[in-house]
């Protein structure tokens, strides 16, 4: 066509060279629209077979919307979503599943979710075989839709218990519906029966490195059947969580490798059986090194805290005392640090040394080599949480410069002070500066170049373990109650491994959990006296004041019995004497009220009197991870072998037949003081005794926690004895 004057070339053709007339598109370009610019190239994926195309078809397979302008490149449906898993709740479940892995080309993605219920059980995708399918019913309802979800998760409800399901989720954009086949799919069985297994309680840290995390996790409380494998699912928390990552592993570890450093990622693990996948656990993060940073291969794994985070932080406060309970002393002026650990050590042997911060004659070396100096300026001081050796203890935020903000505790120590306590305070970092295991308290850093000094930890948020127990009474399953003590174990065989120069901590075996009875403060511990620690000493220490990790072992066997008895006083209250008789004459403390034997014989354990025959914290750690394995395990009666026979304050000797009244008894369950209220109250028979109940002693004068559990104990046995043939009443 020739163009003349104002005329303009028609789509398809486009001015010649040199003159006024049109030509037509050669092959593989095209012209929209009328006008005198130049033809384009086909747009991607499309191509014009013939010239003169005013537009380029779409090759096979690829196509343009109704609202696509001709100049849009061609495109496709999506392929199939990937990797789709569900978490059971109640009689709903949450859906999700990642993106596809192709879009076609496109932004506009959209899924459809599609319910079937089938007949017969049949695997996702077999269309009809294997029993008659049919949508689901009115009742089964989606959130926020069915139809056009954006995000890549759909919460199901309405689900009947133990139907079979089929959820299918279709990926679809602009051009699906333009495509003869129908969209990609991708569909998973799913079933909120109660054969699956249920949630993996927790995920703990093995060990990290700048790129790569291992991680741990105990077996579910209801494997539900055999466990064939796990899935870990995990994430970058800096990214959004749809985009996250699964492995598959066959044991209750995995290391996940490819991460980047410093960044913290968020893990959940679900088990799986032949009945399906059982929901994920709660989320726990983990953070890898910074670049250049060594690998952290921790000896011992994360304790395992069942229920939530939060329930962790509590209970790692315990094996923190463990550390702040020291009682520092200057034992006498040293040489430089260096000098002193060239004396103990033994190269090539691995072996670690502590460093007692009270040899150093200037004990800002000691912090200089053991502790981060912090600017205060960094730091923001909030309120009073507490009391510490020191004075207050405040919580408060750190945020260095370039570096995440945290929260910390933060004890301070104001002028005015004697050398010998400032000596003692920076002492108090001195220490935590030498450990770094997950359950001991973490040093954040310190001021010393201003004043006031300050000592910078992590916070625990929940508080002292006693409190947080017997705020939770009950609360928990003896399964729960065995992961806090498997933390202590590990905590404490890590402090074993040490080489104590000096000895300076050799303490921590009376004081490893004296504040569930005595004053504690979140940065330090100041024991009531003696008796608070006797309560948890080894008879070797108390006789000969012989400290050993087999010392130790004993004091973790009374911090067991704390935990299943939710924050007991060992002993009640029986007076120093009395505990020290009943241990001397093998009597030993009795399981708490829902113990399981297999953990008792296990206490039983480590109060040998022969120390050579405790177990070691190593076997401890195995022995916790075998019952959180095998639950059943708890439930072992085993064989007594050369353990105390005796339970304390079980009269196994007591000769009913030789008591002729309530005082007698009572004289002879040690509870004499009660003589007179007895008489008074008018309980003049055995049969007045059998009849009471824990709501009757208040009003009898029996307050003590120790009197009640000791009086009701021989309560059950009277009334035992009673019920007994020939039994004579008095």
């Amino acid at each position: 066509m020739v163009a003349v004057g104002g005329c303009r070339c028609q789509p398809g053709h486009q001015p010649a060279r040199g003159d006024k007339a049109c030509q037509a598109c050669p092959k593989g370009s095209y012209k929209a629209l009328a006008g005198n610019t130049p033809c384009s190239p086909c747009p991607a994926r499309s191509q014009a077979s013939d010239s003169a195309a005013f537009v380029c078809p779409c090759l096979g397979g690829f196509y343009r919307a109704s609202s696509d302008p001709p100049e849009a490149p061609c495109t496709g449906p999506p392929s199939a979503p990937q990797e789709l898993w569900f978490e059971v709740q109640g009689s709903a479940l949450m859906l999700h599943w990642r993106l596809p892995q192709e879009l076609g080309g496109r932004g506009d993605l959209l899924f459809n979710v599609v319910c079937r219920v089938c007949d017969g059980r049949q695997e996702p995708g077999a269309g009809g075989a294997g029993g008659a399918c049919r949508h689901c019913p009115d009742e089964v309802h989606f959130d926020p839709r069915q139809r056009g979800l954006t995000e890549s998760r759909v919460l199901v409800g309405g689900l009947r218990a133990h139907v079979p399901y089929i959820l299918e989720v279709q990926a679809v954009n602009g051009v699906s519906e333009l495509s003869p086949d129908p969209p990609q799919a991708a569909a998973i069985n799913v079933s909120t029966s109660h054969a699956v297994p249920s949630a993996v309680p927790v995920v703990h840290q093995v060990s990290r490195a700048s790129d790569s995390i291992t991680v741990s996790w105990p077996q579910p409380d209801q494997a539900n059947g055999n466990i064939l494998d796990y899935q870990l699912r995990y994430y970058d928390q800096a990214e959004d969580e749809s985009h996250s990552f699964t492995l598959t592993s066959e044991t209750n570890m995995a290391t996940v490798t490819q991460l980047s450093p410093g960044h913290i990622y968020g893990f959940q693990v679900r088990a799986r059986t032949a009945a399906g996948h059982g929901p994920y656990g709660g989320k726990v993060y983990f953070q890898t090194l910074p670049q250049g940073e060594l690998s952290t291969q921790l000896p011992e794994r994360l304790s395992l805290v069942i229920g939530s985070i939060l329930g962790a932080l509590a209970f790692l406060l315990l094996v923190a005392i463990t550390v702040l309970a020291v009682v520092f002393q200057r034992k006498r002026r040293g040489t430089g640090y260096t000098e002193r650990l060239q004396q103990h050590s033994s190269p090539g042997l691995g072996v670690k040394y502590y460093i007692d911060p009270s040899t150093y004659e200037d004990p800002c070396q000691a912090i200089r080599e053991f502790a981060r100096e912090v600017d205060p300026a960094y730091i923001k001081i909030e309120e009073v949480i507490g009391a510490g050796s020191f004075g207050e203890v405040r919580r408060g935020r750190l945020q260095p410069r370039g570096r995440r903000e945290q929260a910390v505790a933060i004890q301070a120590l104001w002028t005015g002070g004697a050398e010998s306590l400032q000596m003692a305070f920076l002492g108090q970092a001195a220490v935590l500066g030498q450990f770094q295991h997950p359950n001991i308290l973490r040093l954040e850093g310190v001021v010393t170049k201003s004043r006031p000094l300050m000592v910078l930890t992590e916070l625990m948020e929940l508080g002292p373990l006693d409190s947080f127990l017997r705020q939770r009474e009950g609360q928990f399953s003896s399964l729960q109650l065995v992961a806090m003590q498997r933390g202590v174990a590990a905590a404490m065989q890590y402090l074993s491994s040490f080489a104590f120069v000096h000895r300076a901590l050799s303490a921590r075996s009376v004081l490893v959990n004296s504040h569930l009875v005595c004053k504690v403060a979140r940065l330090g511990h100041s024991p009531q006296g003696p008796s608070c620690m006797l309560r948890w000493a080894a008879p070797e220490v108390i006789a000969h004041g012989k400290h050993t990790t087999s010392s130790d072992v004993w004091s973790f066997g009374i911090v067991m019995w704390e935990v299943m008895s939710y924050g007991e006083r060992p002993y009640w209250d029986m007076s120093d004497q009395e505990v020290l008789n009943a241990i001397e004459q093998e009597f030993r403390l009795p399981p708490p009220p829902g113990c399981p034997p297999g953990l008792h014989l296990l206490m039983l354990d480590t109060w040998q009197k022969d120390r050579t025959q405790r177990p070691h914290f190593d076997q401890l750690v195995a022995a916790f991870d075998k019952m959180i394995r095998k639950p059943d395990t708890l439930q072992a009666g085993g064989s007594s072998g050369d353990r105390p026979s005796q339970a304390l304050l079980n009269p196994v000797a007591l000769d009913f037949s030789s008591l002729d009244s309530p005082q007698a008894w009572l004289s002879a369950i040690g509870l004499e003081c009660y003589q007179d209220t007895f008489s008074r109250c008018g309980l003049c028979t055995f049969s007045d005794v059998a009849r009471l109940s824990l709501e009757d002693l208040p009003a009898l004068g029996i307050t003590l926690a120790g009197h009640q559990k000791k009086l009701l104990h021989n309560v059950q046995l009277l009334q035992r004895h009673l019920r007994q043939p020939g039994s004579v009443e008095v």
